[in-house]
C-alpha cells in the first residue's frame, strides 16, 4: 500500500534571476543573448499591432515591451518569461482610453500594479486556481472576437460615416457600424490584408526564426509605398515618435482613483490569470517549476513602471515566452536582452513605421485573435463537460463579447460557485456511525489486502473539481510499478477538470508503460468519465466495481508483463 500526503513547500519570495546567476555559463549567454534577439524582433510588430488595437500609438506599445519586458525579467519568478502587451488587454484598454483618456488608463494601470504586489505579498498566487478554466476559456475567446471584430475596419478599409456619430466603442455598435458602411469598402486595402493574411498564414515553418509578422509588414509596406495604392498607413492615422521611454505623471485626484478602481481591478485580475498561465506553459516546455507570489509581485511592479514611462498594461505573453523557449533562452537574461533590442529598434527603426499599412496590422491581429481563442478546448469541453460547465463558458463567453470583462467574470464566478454548491448538496449524505474501537473491522480496508508486488493502490476521497485538481499530481511521481489501481469509492462527483486530471495520470502512465486500473467508480463519475473518453482510453475491463476484483485484474496485468 502506498499512502502520501502532499504538504505544500513554501515558496520563496525571490527572483528566478538571483538563483539561477549562481552557475550561469558563457555558453548559456549566447543561447540567451540569441533567444533575445529572435523573440525582440518577433515583439516588435505585434506590440505596434496590439498597441494600435488598444487605441494608442504605436510607440506606448514598444515601451511596454521595453520597460515591462524588463522588469519582468528581471523580478520575476520564472526563467524564461517574457512578457509586454497582449492581446488579452486590448478591448479594456481601448475602452478605457476613449472614456478616460491617456491619464485614466496610466492611473488603472498603477493601481493596478499596487494590487498585483499585495496580491504577490498576501501569497495569493495559489488562490488563482478557484478561477474555473471554463470561464477562463470563455472570457479568452471573447476577448478574440472583439479584438476580430474590431480589425475588420482597417482590413476592408471602411469609412464609418453612416448610422455613427462618434467612433464605436462596444463591439455590439462596431457590428453595426460595420453593416451600415460596408458599401465604403476599399477593394485596394482589401487586397492588401489578404495578401498579408496569405504570408501570416503561409510562411513555412522552418523559417520560423524569421516571423512571418515582420514578413508581412514588410512585405505590405513595400506594396502600398511602390505602388501608390490609396490604403491608410499608421503614418497617416497617428503621430510616430521614436523617443524612448519617458517618464510621465498624470493628475490624480481622490475622485479619479475612486472611478478607476474597477478597471485596475479588472487589469489586475487579468495580468494575473494570464501571467501565470503563460508561467505555467513554460513550466511543462523547461521542466522547471515557477514562483508564482513572486510573479505577480513582477507584474505588478511591471506595470506600475510601464504606466509611469508612457506604456499600457502587461502580462506575460505565451507566445513569445514559447519562442524564447523554442530558441534556447533558458534564464531571465534573454527577456532582459529581448527589452533591450526592442529599446534599440525603438530609436533606430521607428520612423520606418509610418509606412505600416493598416490592413496588414488587421491582419496580424487576425491571426493574434485565432491564436488565443482556444477554440479546440472550447469544441472538447462542449463534447465531453457537464452541461452545467458548458453553461458557464458560454454565458461568460457572450457577456465578454456585449458587455465588458467585469461583468463577464462576475458573472461568471457566481454561477460557478452556485453549481459548485448544488453539486456538493446533490452528492452530500448522512451516514450513522456504528461504536467500534478497532477501525480496521472495515472488512474493505485496504490494510487487510493482499496487494501484487509491482501494484501501488491510490485512493481518492471527496469530491474532484476544479479547485482540487493539483492533489492528485503525485500520483504520476513513482517509479517502477506495472499497475496504478485508484480507489474512488469515497468519490461522489467530478467536473471537467476533474476528468482532465486522471486523463493526464493516464496518459503519463501510458506513457511510462505502466497500466491502469479503477476501483469502485461511482454513478456520476463514471457518466462523466465515458462521456470524456476516458473509459474508452483505459478499457472497460480496467473498470472494477470492487477493490478486490480491482487487485486480482493487477495480478494479472502483471503476469502478462512477466
Amino acid at each position: 500500500m502506498e499512502s502520501k500526503t502532499l504538504k505544500p513547500t513554501e515558496e520563496k519570495l525571490k527572483p528566478k534571476l538571483f538563483s539561477v546567476m549562481k552557475n550561469y555559463s558563457a555558453s548559456q549567454f549566447v543561447k540567451d543573448l540569441v533567444a533575445g534577439v529572435i523573440v525582440a524582433i518577433i515583439a516588435l510588430p505585434l506590440s505596434i499591432a496590439l498597441a494600435l488595437a488598444s487605441g494608442v500609438g504605436p510607440e506606448q506599445g514598444l515601451y511596454t515591451a521595453i520597460v515591462a519586458g524588463f522588469i519582468v525579467s528581471f523580478l520575476g519568478g520564472s526563467r524564461v518569461q517574457i512578457a509586454g502587451p497582449t492581446a488579452a488587454f486590448a478591448t479594456i484598454v481601448a475602452g478605457i482610453v476613449a472614456t478616460e483618456k491617456m491619464d485614466g488608463l496610466i492611473i488603472s494601470t498603477i493601481m493596478a500594479g499596487v494590487i498585483l504586489i499585495i496580491m504577490g505579498l498576501c501569497k495569493f498566487g495559489a488562490l488563482l486556481k478557484y478561477i474555473p478554466g471554463t470561464i477562463t476559456s470563455g472570457f479568452t475567446f471573447g476577448i478574440a472576437v472583439t479584438i476580430l471584430v474590431g480589425q475588420i475596419k482597417d482590413f476592408l478599409g471602411l469609412s464609418f460615416v453612416k448610422g455613427v456619430d462618434e467612433p464605436p466603442i462596444e463591439t455590439v455598435d462596431k457590428v453595426k457600424a460595420i453593416i451600415f458602411n460596408l458599401d465604403s469598402l476599399n477593394w485596394q486595402a482589401l487586397l492588401v490584408g489578404v495578401i498579408s493574411l496569405a504570408i501570416l498564414i503561409l510562411w513555412p515553418k522552418k523559417l520560423e526564426k524569421v516571423p512571418a509578422s515582420l514578413i508581412a509588414v514588410i512585405a505590405g509596406s513595400l506594396i502600398v509605398n511602390l505602388s501608390g495604392m490609396e490604403v491608410n498607413t499608421i503614418g497617416s492615422l497617428y503621430d510616430i515618435s521614436s523617443a524612448p521611454p519617458h517618464f510621465t505623471m498624470p493628475a490624480v485626484t481622490f475622485a479619479r482613483v475612486k472611478a478607476m478602481l474597477p478597471n485596475a481591478f479588472t487589469i489586475a485580475v487579468l495580468a494575473a490569470v494570464e501571467s501565470l498561465l503563460s508561467c505555467v506553459v513554460a513550466d511543462g516546455m523547461i521542466g522547471s517549476k515557477h514562483r508564482s507570489n513572486m510573479e505577480l509581485v513582477a507584474q505588478g511592479a511591471a506595470n506600475i513602471g510601464s504606466a509611469l514611462f508612457g506604456g499600457i498594461p502587461a502580462t506575460g505573453a505565451i507566445a513569445r515566452t514559447a519562442a524564447n523557449v523554442k530558441n534556447g533562452g533558458r534564464t531571465p537574461v534573454a527577456g532582459m536582452v529581448h527589452s533591450i533590442v526592442v529599446l534599440l529598434i525603438l530609436v533606430i527603426l521607428m520612423p520606418y513605421a509610418k509606412y505600416i499599412p493598416m490592413p496588414t496590422i488587421a491582419a496580424i491581429l487576425f491571426i493574434v485573435a485565432y491564436n488565443m481563442c482556444g477554440w479546440r478546448n472550447i469544441r472538447n469541453t462542449v463534447k465531453t463537460a457537464p452541461k452545467s460547465d458548458i453553461a458557464v463558458l458560454f454565458v461568460t463567453l457572450i457577456l465578454t463579447v456585449v458587455f465588458d470583462l467585469v461583468v463577464a467574470i462576475g458573472i461568471g464566478l457566481v454561477l460557478s460557485s452556485l453549481l459548485f454548491m448544488k453539486r456538493m448538496a446533490d452528492v452530500t449524505e448522512a451516514h450513522a456511525w456504528i461504536d467500534v474501537d478497532d477501525e480496521d473491522t472495515d472488512p474493505d480496508n485496504i490494510l487487510l489486502k493482499k496487494i501484487p508486488k509491482n501494484t501501488r493502490v491510490y485512493e481518492i476521497n471527496g469530491p474532484m473539481f476544479f479547485a482540487a485538481a493539483d492533489k492528485y499530481k503525485y500520483m504520476l511521481d513513482e517509479q517502477k510499478i506495472d499497475v496504478l489501481c485508484i480507489r474512488m469509492r469515497n468519490v461522489p462527483a467530478v467536473d471537467a477538470t476533474g476528468v482532465e486530471a486522471l486523463t493526464r495520470i493516464v496518459k503519463r502512465c501510458q506513457k511510462q508503460n505502466v497500466n491502469v486500473v479503477f476501483s469502485h467508480v461511482n454513478e456520476q463519475p463514471m457518466k462523466a468519465m465515458e462521456k470524456a473518453g476516458l473509459v474508452e482510453l483505459v478499457g472497460k475491463e480496467n473498470f472494477c466495481s470492487h477493490i478486490d476484483t480491482a487487485l486480482v485484474r493487477a495480478e494479472e496485468l502483471e503476469n502478462a508483463k512477466k
